[in-house]
């Protein structure tokens, strides 16, 4: 049991989980401001724009059915509208995100080194000083 604890101790306290804790709770408040946005503020100007029409009302009611001839049987919903809006919240939330990570990596990123210069071709004179060196190194 304490090989156990320890080993969850160190999983809990390495740099990974802390992370993806502090991600997944950022990401659910974060998911909550970019709610209040698409709600908020996008749509009543869409839901404008098209007529007054809120998405989250539009739906095709299915007919309702009686069973046996007593039970009549709860009218069926296909709530359509209610997917536009939800698509349209993932779309936005996706472009926070993709902006937010691309500012992110802006701010973090290195500026790449600097390939060293090539050196520099020797004049004739060190070339030639160089060849003399050399001759007299060979005596």
């Amino acid at each position: 049991m304490g090989k156990f604890l320890t080993e969850f101790k160190e999983f809990a306290v390495k740099g990974n989980a802390v992370d993806m804790a502090v991600g997944v709770i950022i990401g659910g408040a974060f998911g909550k401001i970019v709610t209040s946005l698409v709600d908020d503020i996008i749509m009543p100007p869409i839901g404008w724009l098209i007529g007054g029409v809120n998405f989250s009302d539009l739906k095709v009611t299915l007919p309702a059915e009686k069973i046996a001839g007593a039970i009549e049987m709860k009218s069926a919903t296909i709530n359509y509208g209610n997917f536009i809006q939800t698509l349209i919240d993932f779309i936005i939330i996706a472009l926070c995100i993709f902006l937010m990570i691309k500012g992110i990596n802006k701010l973090v990123r290195k500026p790449e080194p600097e390939k060293p210069a090539a050196p520099a071709e020797p004049s004739d004179e060190v070339k030639l000083l160089t060849e003399i060196r050399d001759e007299l190194k060979k005596k």
